[in-house]
């Protein structure tokens, strides 16, 4: 039951707290404090109106209590992410400077490095929270996306992930990936849907976009959306033992299902890839010619590189300004630049991961994981495909490999996970 003499008191409070979205979580806190303080003066024989005189009284001034919680509760800007994207966003321009595509392309970059700022600027100032519930809505776009990517999507390289609409073509695959990272950030949360048959819901729910994405055919789509679920499963606040069996479940399926389904429909494509992964030379005609030619142009890259204009040779790489970057940048800028380059991703994971600990709110931590293994995986596997350590499979470099639609999706991950960091301070702790 509310109390005027409360109600006046966190009145006073609140006027001093300049967050509107810490308001709600203060009050409910403060309100806690006073019911105890004046249960205890009730219990000494008070009258309940006398008691809650003291109450307030034994809080102190409610001015000087609202200052001190604005200073606590306010919103806050993780500065050294966003240095790290303006830098990482700039380097993205290399590949394009002396490149096969031509000014154009860094035309076209800076108009997708704009819109990729103003989306990370949305999300950064939208309240994560009001995306919870819309669980369902977002899993169901997904799939419908992919069923229309299936039928109506535009192939490139044997590779159906692209939707034309007026002659404006959106890569429809990467929308779909991050709908369902929403869709099982908001699905985690909800710990009764862990219970019984289910579980075997949820099982389902599971394997049917990766089961899409190996059918566009999207490998690397179906391996980011693997260990994305995985990694949020794996830090989300449901059973142990549901934990257990879910990735027991999934394992077991991906090893006796998957694997034999895949060999079967993909063997061919799936052993040229790896056979000439691990002996290039003896598929030197065929895809193998890749290594080959990635070798060489690292071989020739120096401490201090080649120059982005520095000879013709570099033009020879395919996609060196989408898959092949990083092998690029090594090229023309040299090892000392890459190793730079390593370790300012190495450090923007890192940062982002570190901001998972900092949130109480246990649906914006499962965002911050899913968001930074989206972010990760990719990055590592580029980077080592393009030292030679990792099949070539059409994987892109985060932030840095031109591409419109990959762009606007990382900014997209990134201005959420700061949305969570920005609240971090305002959220109420989470039981789930």
């Amino acid at each position: 039951m509310s109390s005027p003499i409360f109600n006046e008191f966190l009145a006073k409070v609140i006027s001093k707290v300049k967050s509107k979205e810490a308001h709600k979580m203060i009050e409910k806190e403060l309100h806690h404090h006073l019911l105890e303080l004046s249960q205890s003066f009730q219990n000494r024989e008070d009258s309940r109106e006398k008691a809650e005189e003291k109450a307030v009284q034994e809080m102190g001034n409610p001015y000087s209590i609202g200052e001190r919680l604005n200073k606590l509760h306010k919103p806050r800007m993780d500065w050294m992410l966003i240095i790290m994207f303006t830098i990482i966003g700039a380097i993205s321009f290399l590949p394009l400077i002396g490149n096969a595509p031509g000014s154009i392309f860094l035309e076209k970059q800076a108009i997708w490095f704009s819109l990729g700022t103003i989306v990370l600027i949305s999300f950064l100032f939208f309240d994560y929270r009001k995306l919870k519930n819309w669980w369902l809505f977002f899993y169901s776009s997904g799939v419908l996306l992919l069923l229309y990517i299936l039928v109506f999507g535009v192939s490139a390289a044997g590779v159906k992930r692209w939707v034309s609409f007026g002659g404006i073509t959106v890569d429809a695959a990467t929308i779909s990936m991050l709908l369902f990272f929403l869709a099982w950030s908001g699905i985690f949360t909800k710990s009764d849907m862990f219970h019984g048959w289910k579980q075997g819901l949820m099982f389902g729910l599971f394997w049917i976009p990766f089961l899409l994405f190996m059918i566009l055919p999207s490998f690397p789509y179906s391996i980011f959306y693997f260990f994305c679920v995985l990694m949020m499963l794996t830090f989300s606040h449901i059973s142990k033992k549901s934990k257990v069996i879910m990735i027991t479940a999934k394992l077991t399926t991906c090893l006796l299902f998957i694997l034999p389904i895949l060999i079967k429909f993909r063997g061919f494509l799936l052993s040229e890839k790896l056979f000439s992964f691990l002996s290039p030379e003896e598929y030197v005609n065929g895809p193998g010619y890749m290594y080959i030619l990635i070798k060489e142009f690292l071989a020739d890259a120096g401490w201090l590189g080649n120059g982005l204009n520095g000879n013709s040779a570099i033009q020879s790489l395919p996609d060196a300004h989408t898959d092949f970057a990083f092998p690029y940048l090594v090229h023309s800028l040299g090892w000392a630049f890459g190793i730079f380059l390593c370790i300012l991703l190495i450090l923007f994971i890192w940062k982002i991961s570190r901001n998972a600990s900092k949130t109480k709110d246990s649906y914006g931590r499962l965002l911050v994981v899913g968001g930074a293994t989206l972010i990760a995986v990719p990055a590592i596997w580029n980077i080592l495909m393009g030292l030679g350590f990792a099949p070539i499979i059409g994987v892109s470099l985060p932030f840095i490999s031109y591409g419109g639609t990959t762009l606007l999706f990382y900014s997209a991950v990134l201005g959420i996970i700061l949305s969570v960091y920005r609240r971090k301070d305002i959220v109420e702790p989470s039981e789930i």
